[in-house]
């Protein structure tokens, strides 16, 4: 037995869940005066851990500015452990760049106040990332802790190991066997206290592997156990051979750090055989995690980038409202903000901060993109059309760009006056005091037209080009042909009377059949868990009859297709195989020239509760495993959980369904049909040869009891959140493709990355002086060429002396990069800080990310 139990003063600090951030803030002013009395009136009292995460440090000197000097005297005497974090983030639904910018941004708040606890302190998140060691160490953390997700079978029955990432990137791990919680509202009375610690002091010694043992005094929003030092004495009296004190998580680790022969595990852990992982959570609320991934992918590969070119053509890179931005949604992804098992209350504020936070983004991008072009030359037109490829190399392929213009007749030139071929697919009149109120107030009502076009260029790497709106006397309309099929240079798609496709990949000669058939099953669970009733009715789209129309424009076909697919209206006509509700379905695909993705636009219109819509896509070749995106590389996972067999038999906490996150794409290993996905984010390989999409749960319930899948209490409470059912209509963008292993990634990013333009022209409701920085017509900021090399981030460096561009490798092979530009290139790790200058080239193995600073 373990002689040595450090008791760890602790809270664990949920800002919303079943209950509001404000609520939630008041109760942090009066824990907070509380813990500044204990730390500063007893010296034996010797520190207090706040959670991991600085988030609660702003809504602390929201209201309590004046205790800032106080607060930093006790954490720079140590009494006081921040960070690292900025909020408790979810490990498996948030990409790996908003994980980074979160330990960014929770190290960049502790340096305001001097030490930083520097251990990878997720005590409550539903798993593990494979990749979580590497991103880890690449901010100095060589330590991790935290509650679930792991069991024997993944390589050892004790509390301490290595866990290793896939490029040996290893931090030692202190799990927490039995939560964060188990030295909550400890009792002082003997007999009390005595039968709690009978159920968890076997449990720590029979997993401890040193002398040292570790009992968490904290639980969520508790304040701080003020007779600590009494119920340590009375403890000393139950257990006399053992030696009770008060400590911190630091001291504990180096205690473990005394010995190196821990055993090592690798992968994800996502076992609910102890305690519940919640497998099925990374669909609760889709139209809240569609929200988050749009704005990551926005963020990331669209507005950052576009600034980053800004500011190389002279223009101010708007740091702090970027890094405001990225704040607002690391409040939602707390691993009970993103994992949506909340309140409806909460729900509602979750939202209304993504929306801000998209509105933020969009009129950034707006912004840039204005002001780039608003900077060009007036040589050889007032109105000009811009196309951005924020892509690290050329883009070649079809370009759909809107404009405004009074003009009757129209060309479009390059700025060499070439004439550029293109096709009008939409027009519609604008009311003039939209486009400025002033030329209706001076007494002009002619009406704008706005055209939509499409047309075929290559475009700089990471850069722009520009074209110009010349009048002329041809005037365009509307182009299109009605088809029955879709067609490009790739695939030939069928549409069958039910609404699914028929695929020919021309490529490999390859045709999937019956591609988008839906299906409709019960959910009896929770906001946690899907769980079906114990004998459900399936029901699919087979026999639906759809309205298909299909246009075909020059550049690319469009098709429209409406189903109504009628389903049981709730629990109790699923049991008694009735139908009066019904799900419909708006889709939209489109098929462009030269492009190997077919992009889905698929909207929701739901009358029905209790219920989970899956999208099923039949594969040609049998696999035993799928493989999906996490961060910063990519994950191979089983298509069925070798624990299916015994889970009932050991008494797991939960099924353990192979139903797995994705963040960009999932595939089966063996076929080429690949998803790829702006929205939802959950997928389910059914058998070998079908994978299942999640479109959304229906579910009633923040927590229930006894699920067929998740034996036992509620997780969570139970409460009512009928906005959880998602009766209403909800939009989901996605593409398929076929891909090998290798180039998945790189078609995933392009998708995730398009061409996006700005049209100048004379009017403006929105004045702006003119620009004393000049711009090209034409411009890039870098080049960097290597299939293999997936770009993550290209932003300003915090430093602001430079610009910091990350990648990562997701091919099975080693890579060499050249980033050409004509900025100094250096290594650094994840926290920007130089580890090698003026490299040449960058070595990438797979799976791992690297970070480079260009300077100048």
């Amino acid at each position: 037995m373990a002689q040595q139990v450090h008791i760890v003063p602790h809270c664990h600090w949920d800002r919303e869940w079943y209950f509001s951030c404000e609520e939630s803030k008041y109760l942090l002013l009066n824990n907070m005066d509380e813990i500044f009395e204990m730390l500063e009136t007893r010296d034996d009292y010797p520190c207090y851990i706040l959670d991991g995460q600085t988030a609660i440090l702003e809504d602390y000197f929201q209201y309590k500015p004046e205790n800032k000097a106080r607060f930093k005297s006790l954490v720079q005497q140590g009494k006081l452990r921040i960070g690292p974090w900025y909020t408790q983030t979810d490990a498996m639904v948030v990409g790996g760049e908003s994980i980074t910018r979160n330990l960014l941004y929770g190290h960049k708040d502790c340096k305001e106040f001097g030490q930083i606890m520097k251990i990878g302190y997720l005590p409550d998140s539903f798993g593990q990332s494979s990749q979580m060691p590497m991103i880890l160490n690449g901010f100095g953390i060589h330590r991790s802790m935290f509650w679930r997700g792991t069991s024997e079978r993944m390589g050892t029955n004790k509390t301490e190991f290595y866990h290793e990432s896939a490029d040996g990137s290893k931090v030692l791990c202190q799990l927490l066997p039995l939560g964060y919680a188990i030295g909550k509202y400890l009792p002082q009375e003997k007999e009390a206290l005595a039968l709690r610690c009978s159920k968890y002091m076997p449990v720590l010694d029979r997993g401890a592997t040193s002398d040292h043992i570790l009992v968490p005094n904290g639980h969520d929003q508790m304040p701080i156990q003020k007779n600590i030092f009494e119920v340590m004495m009375t403890l000393k009296e139950i257990y006399p051979e053992k030696h009770f004190f008060l400590s911190d998580y630091e001291s504990v680790f180096e205690e473990l750090e005394k010995k190196k022969d821990y055993a090592t595990l690798k992968g994800e852990f996502l076992d609910g055989k102890y305690m519940r992982v919640h497998r099925s959570i990374y669909s609760s609320r889709a139209d809240i995690k569609s929200l988050n991934t749009r704005i990551e992918y926005k963020l990331t590969n669209i507005l950052e980038p576009l600034a980053t070119i800004a500011h190389s053509l002279g223009f101010d890179y708007f740091d702090g409202a970027i890094e405001r931005i990225w704040k607002d949604i690391m409040k939602n992804h707390a691993h009970d903000s993103i994992g949506c098992c909340c309140s409806d209350k909460v729900h509602k504020e979750i939202v209304s901060r993504f929306t801000l936070a998209e509105e933020k983004i969009d009129q950034m991008i707006t912004f840039y993109k204005r002001k780039i072009v608003d900077a060009m030359s007036l040589d050889l037109s007032l109105d000009k059309l811009s196309a951005f490829n924020l892509l690290p190399y050329e883009k070649k392929g079809v370009i759909k760009g809107q404009f405004i213009t009074r003009m009757k007749g129209f060309e479009i030139v390059d700025e060499n006056k070439n004439p550029i071929s293109f096709n009008v697919i939409h027009k519609e009149i604008v009311d003039a005091g939209l486009i400025d109120r002033q030329i209706v107030h001076y007494g002009n009502y002619d009406p704008f037209v706005k055209y939509e076009i499409e047309f075929i260029d290559t475009l700089p790497a990471m850069g722009y080009k520009t074209y110009f709106i010349l009048e002329s006397e041809k005037e365009y309309d509307v182009e299109y042909i009605e088809g029955n099929a879709l067609d490009n240079e790739y695939y030939h798609i069928d549409i069958h009377e039910n609404g699914t496709l028929k695929i020919l990949d021309k490529v490999r000669n390859t045709t999937y059949d019956n591609v988008l058939l839906m299906e409709d099953g019960s959910d009896d669970g929770d906001s946690y868990d899907y769980s079906p009733l114990e004998k459900d009715w399936i029901l699919t789209s087979e026999n639906c009859k759809a309205d298909v129309s299909i246009q075909k424009n020059v550049y690319s076909d469009i098709a429209k297709i409406s189903l109504d697919m009628h389903i049981s209206k709730d629990l109790e006509e699923r049991i008694n195989h009735q139908m009066t509700g019904m799900v419909h379905f708006d889709i939209q695909i489109t098929l462009q020239k030269q492009s190997d993705s077919i992009d889905i636009r698929t909207t929701i219109h739901n009358q029905a509760k209790d219920h989970r819509v899956r999208m099923i896509l039949p594969m040609n070749i049998s696999s035993k495993t799928t493989l999906a995106d996490n961060p910063f590389g990519t994950i191979e996972r089983s298509i069925v959980d070798s624990a299916m067999e015994v889970w009932e038999k050991e008494k797991w906490s939960e099924r353990p369904d192979s139903i797995y996150p994705m963040l960009s794409f999932v595939k089966m290993k063996e076929d080429n049909l690949s998803f790829i996905t702006n929205s939802i984010r959950e997928y389910e390989a059914i058998d070998e040869n079908t994978l299942s999409i999640t479109l959304f749960r229906s579910i009633g319930y923040l927590g229930k009891e006894n699920l067929v899948r998740r034996p036992g209490r509620p997780s969570g409470i139970k409460m009512e959140i009928p906005d959880s059912q998602m009766i209403g209509t909800y939009t989901f963008d996605f593409a398929l493709t076929c891909q090998s292993n290798e180039t998945i990634a790189k078609t995933s990013k392009e998708y995730l990355t398009p061409v996006i333009t700005y049209n100048k022209m004379p009017y403006n409701a929105m004045k702006l002086n003119i620009p004393k920085v000049k711009t090209p017509y034409q411009y890039s900021l870098l080049n960097i060429q290597n299939d293999g090399f997936i770009l993550s981030a290209l932003k300003l460096s915090e430093n602001k002396e430079g610009y910091i561009v990350r990648g990562y490798n997701p091919t099975s092979h080693p890579i060499e990069v050249d980033i050409v530009s004509p900025y100094h290139k250096h290594n650094t790790n994840l926290n920007e800080e130089i580890i090698q200058s003026n490299v040449q080239m960058v070595s990438i193995v797979p799976n791992q990310v690297k970070t480079v600073f260009l300077s100048k």
